[in-house]
């Protein structure tokens, strides 16, 4: 792929050569972590030989070299096999993310607003970007909806394992008689799809509303019917964009997350693999949640999935999940499916 790039008519068409590049640089973010790690293995086995031949005081220093390198490559190779389970077509791809309460009003509105913060300190701690694309805020407190991009390398192959009910237990502090409430959220997680994939929309199936943007964002989106809301009028999606100044803008970035859900929801019908994906969020409620966070009467975080659990709630809500993904991720591949996958603390 290196040698077609230098070749004469190699940028006479832009598009393509783009996309040349990008598929170059992603085939080379996947093979050179691993050529570099046979290195390291290499040179510890250098070092291995160094230490069984030193003696004495020299022999304990080249011993604690060892331990602490092969320590650190234990980390490093863990991370390794992580991304080694991101071979779906998509997995790569930038990931949409959807929050949406659930019944309970204040409550599962600041539920909501308490994932939408989560999910932002993941991205941040993974180095992905966030692009808001909707919040919708509750009636007294936190938000009822929120739609954002998360744009970065394998973010929709990891963002993937959050989709699903998520179920909160904790002492309201909207109940001035302290009473313990149980709140629900819903998380839908679909892959931006390319513009050439094969997916077309009538107009005659999408019904579009404009209306005036209610969202923080200046003058300009907030005094103009910037924002849109599409509804795809055979299956009843809809998707709401209005993070945008511009009408035309808000509408192509919210009939490219309704590609995204429509392509996602054929694929799952081909397959026949619903629970996978919509079933297994369900209704946003009892029995159906694939994650609690309990914060009385004690701490802890557990995903119903895969087992893996953790009494650090703060941390979690902090953006610390990907000890969840990474067991889901696990659980998913053939060589773990029949392993029992149990996190703690340690």
């Amino acid at each position: 792929m290196e040698a077609q790039m230098g070749a004469p008519d190699f940028w006479d068409n832009n598009d393509r050569a783009q996309k040349h590049i990008a598929k170059l640089n992603g085939l080379k973010r996947a093979v050179n972590p691993v050529v570099a790690f046979r290195k390291k293995v290499d040179d510890l086995g250098v070092l291995l030989e160094f230490a069984e031949m030193a003696e004495g005081a020299e022999q304990e220093e080249y011993e604690k070299e060892l331990e602490t390198t092969t320590n650190a490559m234990v980390t490093e190779l863990d991370a390794l096999e992580i991304a080694s389970f991101l071979t779906g077509q998509f997995d790569r791809n930038n990931a949409i993310f959807s929050i949406q309460a659930g019944a309970g009003g204040t409550e599962s509105n600041d539920w909501a607003d308490m994932l939408f913060r989560m999910y932002n300190r993941w991205a941040e701690r993974a180095g992905f970007e966030v692009e808001l694309m909707d919040v919708q805020d509750g009636e007294q407190a936190g938000i009822s909806r929120a739609t954002m991009m998360i744009k970065g390398e394998n973010a929709y192959g990891y963002a993937k394992a959050e989709r699903g009910v998520h179920r909160l237990v904790r002492i309201s502090p909207f109940d001035a008689n302290k009473r313990r409430h149980t709140s629900f959220c819903a998380v839908d997680v679909v892959a931006e799809v390319d513009d050439d994939i094969d997916i077309d929309i009538p107009e005659s199936e999408i019904r579009v509303d404009v209306y005036r943007s209610s969202g923080k964002g200046g003058q300009g989106v907030n005094t103009t019917d910037s924002a849109v809301r599409l509804t795809h009028i055979p299956t009843g999606l809809v998707v709401v964009c209005q993070n945008e100044r511009s009408q035309i803008k808000n509408r192509a970035a919210a009939l490219k997350v309704l590609k995204a859900r429509l392509y996602e929801k054929r694929l799952d019908e081909q397959r026949s693999e619903m629970e996978k994906f919509y079933g297994e969020k369900g209704e946003i409620g009892w029995g159906s949640q694939i994650r609690s966070y309990v914060m009385q009467p004690y701490q802890m975080v557990k995903d119903l999935r895969t087992g893996a659990s953790t009494t650090d709630v703060q941390e979690v809500l902090d953006g610390d999940i990907d000890k969840f993904i990474n067991a889901w991720l696990r659980a998913g591949c053939p060589r773990h499916r029949n392993k029992d996958i149990q996190m703690d603390d340690e």
